[in-house]
């Protein structure tokens, strides 16, 4: 625990579709003195996230979806090419990211590698991300994927090479930063 600060109070801002707080807290400066700060923090829980890729083929399996908050902030089709991902829920991050890639993408997985977890949005947002990436062949597909229909899901999968996948960053096709992370760690290590 960190003893710099000293949470003075918490108020629920929203308990609608995840928790949105205000806290007031203590921060004590490197001078050592005591300054009162208030932040909003929202709380949707912690994440998972993987890259399926195909070493012969050298391919990447991606989705696309619709995204409310990238609409309203300037992206007019709303739609978002990203990594598969899901809330941890009470799940485990490798069950959770097992559950997901099925659910959204018609693959069952077996090995899974972590690689490494992040805060995404650190100023606002508690969650931290569990980044995994795992190998897939065309065996491994028993579903068409596509997502959850009564959680709303409509989920579009894209199986593409990795050299496209770089470009479409450089062009601004995918934006996502999950995915880029995902996208630069197979390309940095040399796996396809």
């Amino acid at each position: 625990m960190n003893n710099k600060v000293n949470i003075l109070n918490t108020e629920i801002l929203s308990d609608n579709w995840y928790i949105l707080k205000k806290i007031t807290y203590e921060y004590a400066q490197k001078d050592g003195k005591t300054q009162v700060q208030s932040r909003e923090a929202y709380d949707r829980g912690n994440g998972a996230t993987i890259l399926l890729y195909n070493r012969p083929q050298k391919t990447v399996i991606l989705t696309r979806q619709f995204r409310l908050p990238t609409f309203i902030n300037g992206n007019h089709s709303g739609l978002l090419i990203e990594a598969c991902a899901g809330l941890l829920d009470k799940d485990n991050p490798e069950d959770c990211i097992r559950r997901e890639t099925e659910e959204e993408t018609g693959y069952k997985i077996s090995d899974v590698r972590k690689i490494f977890e992040a805060y995404m949005s650190p100023g606002s947002v508690t969650e931290i991300l569990h980044f995994f990436i795992a190998e897939y062949s065309k065996e491994m597909k028993v579903t068409d994927g596509g997502g959850v229909e009564h959680e709303g899901e409509n989920i579009e999968v894209l199986e593409i090479t990795i050299d496209e996948a770089m470009k479409m960053i450089a062009s601004g096709e995918i934006k996502d930063g999950k995915t880029i992370m995902l996208l630069q760690y197979i390309k940095l290590n040399n796996l396809l």
